[in-house]
């Protein structure tokens, strides 16, 4: 029978389809740095616990640097009884140490061990997903800057809504992202929690200092129950509800420059670097950038969706149904990250066809200016809101746009319209109505520039 780290208690050996089944090296291996870490400050514990000497632990310290420069270098094989990184890692470590590396498992079990690795892995890669929501919102930034004076239809229900800012739509992806940035943050706040030390559940039998290793680990404290600490998956649901949550951000602004980039609208050009062609037609330039993202958006939320379906069925406690979180969440991480660093790309060097934008403004998202501007001559909104949709209606009816009807024609609906009624056409007059806070005028839209300014800068 092959020897495994736990066949003591067997007298055959798997079958090899259930070794195959089983298996997680393929994936977990992903976890190795991480692995390296949690065993160094472990065998330091275990010099606490007086399993091991300071000479001792230098033995060890000393071989698992070795062995993550050999692993790293391509020079460790697998052996076919290696379960897992975790296994494989212990087994190198014996075979260079003898006796000495069998003891690195003392009081501590896969369950604490490989829960502590999952969670420094994700707490770096999260933090490297950071930068990326950070150089995005960076490049949307650096857009709104240049377009800061750019006006272009807005949309609702994918209609000519109103006259807005270029630099305005931009920065509303810009302050998405800075919540996707909190929600990373709040991620370490809640689960930078060390799991080590709690054993199966019922936590190590050797007296080690858990807030020490917790601290040495990175942690900022040690957990205060063992049956949460070698259960608890929430901070993989949270990593993956993150990442969610950045890809329907970064699909719906995928989708608006779809559509924006397509000979009908005409807004902005992709750049070749980010577009692909057609097998068949020689003209197609497509925009397969962005629709990737709306699918890889898909298939995040399929993560996702994987964990919460493994986690509501298991009971307290470790079970192996736990093997299959980290396939999804290293998914979701990777194709995340990626997906912002496309997406980056696509809008730094997009061209913006600003002339287009304007020409596009239909007469008709000038009609809450013209309500607004009655209300200015005391008739009360809903008054104005209907002679307004009348105005509208006739013109349609007349085929004449709202923005060639003459004074007299407006003051057929309503007699108090102006000279100055026909100013409400101007794009920029429109703009200059609505500098509120988070309005689309340029004042509002200087000051959100601004805070996008500071906000960057306090990260850095």
């Amino acid at each position: 029978m092959s020897k495994t780290i736990w066949s003591g208690r067997f007298s055959k050996s798997a079958d090899q389809l259930m070794k195959d089944f089983s298996v997680s090296l393929p994936f977990d291996r992903l976890l190795f740095d991480a692995d390296i870490q949690v065993n160094r400050q472990w065998a330091r514990s275990l010099q606490e616990a007086q399993v091991y000497t300071a000479e001792e632990v230098e033995q060890v310290e000393r071989e698992l640097e070795a062995i993550a420069l050999d692993f790293h270098r391509g020079n460790l094989d697998f052996s076919p009884d290696d379960e897992d990184i975790h296994s494989a890692t212990e087994r190198w470590l014996t075979a260079r140490l003898g006796a000495l590396g069998e003891r690195i498992h003392t009081g501590r079990s896969r369950n604490d061990q490989v829960v502590t690795d999952f969670k420094i892995y994700l707490r770096e890669k999260i933090q490297d997903l950071h930068k990326q929501v950070v150089g995005l919102q960076t490049v949307l930034l650096e857009r709104a800057e240049e377009h800061e004076n750019t006006v272009m239809p807005g949309y609702t229900h994918v209609r000519q809504a109103q006259p807005i800012s270029f630099a305005h739509y931009l920065l509303s992806f810009f302050f998405q992202l800075q919540r996707d940035g909190n929600r990373i943050t709040d991620w370490r706040t809640n689960h930078n929690i060390c799991p080590l030390g709690s054993g199966a559940l019922a936590g190590s039998a050797f007296a080690v200092d858990r807030q020490r290793l917790a601290l040495a680990l990175g942690f900022d404290s040690a957990s205060d129950n063992s049956i949460d600490a070698t259960g608890d998956r929430d901070f993989v649901l949270d990593c993956t509800s993150l990442c969610v949550q950045i890809m329907l951000h970064l699909s719906r602004l995928s989708e608006d420059w779809i559509y924006w980039s397509s000979e009908a609208y005409g807004f902005l050009a992709i750049d070749q670097a980010y577009g692909t062609g057609s097998s068949m037609m020689p003209q197609k330039m497509n925009p397969d950038s962005l629709e990737l993202i709306r699918g890889k958006t898909a298939r995040v939320i399929g993560a996702h969706s994987t964990l919460m379906s493994l986690i509501k069925g298991i009971p307290t406690a470790y079970v192996r149904d736990l093997q299959e979180d980290k396939e999804p969440a290293f998914d979701a991480l990777h194709q995340t990250e990626l997906s912002l660093r496309i997406l980056a790309g696509v809008v730094k060097t997009a061209e913006i066809d600003v002339q287009r934008m304007r020409l596009a403004l239909h007469p008709s998202v000038y009609a809450t200016d013209m309500a607004d501007y009655l209300v200015r001559k005391q008739v009360p909104f809903r008054q104005a809101h209907e002679i307004v949709g009348k105005i509208v209606a006739w013109s349609e009816g007349n085929d004449k746009p709202l923005d060639q009807l003459s004074l007299a024609e407006f003051k057929q609906f309503n007699a108090n319209f102006a000279a100055d009624v026909l100013d409400l056409f101007k794009p920029h007059h429109a703009l200059s109505h609505r500098n509120i806070a988070g309005g689309t005028g340029p004042q509002s839209v200087r000051r959100q520039i601004e805070k996008a300014r500071q906000l960057l800068t306090s990260v850095g």
